[in-house]
């Protein structure tokens, strides 16, 4: 017997403010991503690791806030909490290693192509590993056609955002970019979900209980969504402001001025030991003529 499937529950509040989540994470992620090409070392990997945690748990918290909003009429459904939070595990992993693949390639052809796909798929399996945890009185059945769609779709989504991360600058851009993300990885979801279809079998033997949605929502909220809370607070002190340069950080060249505009930073001559230095308008002047 086939069952009957409710994906919108309560409406638009789920899908809504699982964009939300979804954008927020994105927005984090690519922040990070980009604040992590200013620096090397230990700090750079750093940014990198919160950018890809950051991602991970706003595409977790969607999928998750997304699938409260699901119900199937004639079933019960509960969650296996060891898989459930697995599929978190999954996520940031594997979008961790597409991030740190174009955090130190580059936006190099051969880096965002495989980063983005491993990033991809780590979010489609993020996805279908957690519709595994799902525990009912029957089984999952999916479209393999409608299934491959929603993987392209998370492979796609995971390369624009990563060129997006390394490429894009400024906040008007990258609040844009996030949004694109965010409308992927909902795409993204509720493609797969349109590839389900709910097999119920009476006889069967009742499947163990498990965790019935509500009581997922308060680890849901203490863990993933006080991360990305912290992350946001941790993005928006810009330490290139609070403290000047790091050790390390990386300086484009350019000129420079103090508040009366009377210094700019010039290249050095030869046998200097540094690439730049601090100088009046009348020695660069005097540099310039010679």
């Amino acid at each position: 017997m086939q069952g009957t499937v409710d994906g919108f529950t309560y409406g638009l509040v789920t899908p809504v403010a699982a964009f939300l989540m979804a954008c927020l994470g994105a927005a984090l992620g690519l922040r990070c991503t980009n604040r992590s090409l200013r620096t090397r070392g230990a700090s750079r990997a750093g940014w990198l690791a919160l950018g890809a945690t950051s991602i991970g748990s706003g595409i977790w918290t969607m999928h998750f806030i997304a699938m409260l909003g699901f119900s199937v009429r004639e079933a019960p459904v509960s969650y296996d909490r060891p898989l459930t939070f697995a599929s978190l595990a999954v996520a940031i992993v594997m979008v961790g290693i597409g991030i740190f693949l174009v955090g130190y390639r580059g936006a190099t052809p051969m880096a965002l192509v495989t980063g983005g796909t491993i990033t991809g798929l780590g979010v489609a399996s993020m996805h279908y590993l957690g519709m595994a945890g799902m525990t009912f009185e029957g089984l999952f059945a999916y479209d393999t056609l409608t299934v491959s769609l929603s993987v392209v779709i998370a492979v796609v989504a995971a390369t624009a955002a990563l060129w997006a991360a390394v490429s894009i600058h400024g906040f008007l851009p990258s609040l844009g970019a996030s949004v694109v993300m965010g409308v992927a990885v909902s795409g993204m979801h509720y493609t797969g979900m349109a590839a389900l279809q709910v097999h119920l079998h009476p006889d069967a033997v009742p499947a163990p209980p498990g965790d019935a949605p509500t009581s997922l929502i308060l680890p849901m909220l203490i863990g993933p969504g006080c991360f990305l809370l912290l992350a946001a607070v941790v993005v928006m002190i810009d330490p290139l402001v609070v403290t000047g340069p790091a050790a390390g950080s990386v300086r484009p060249p350019g000129r420079t001025r103090d508040p009366l505009g009377r210094v700019t930073a010039v290249p050095l001559q030869r046998g200097r030991s540094r690439p730049y230095e601090t100088v009046s308008h009348r020695e660069y002047r005097q540099q310039r003529n010679r």
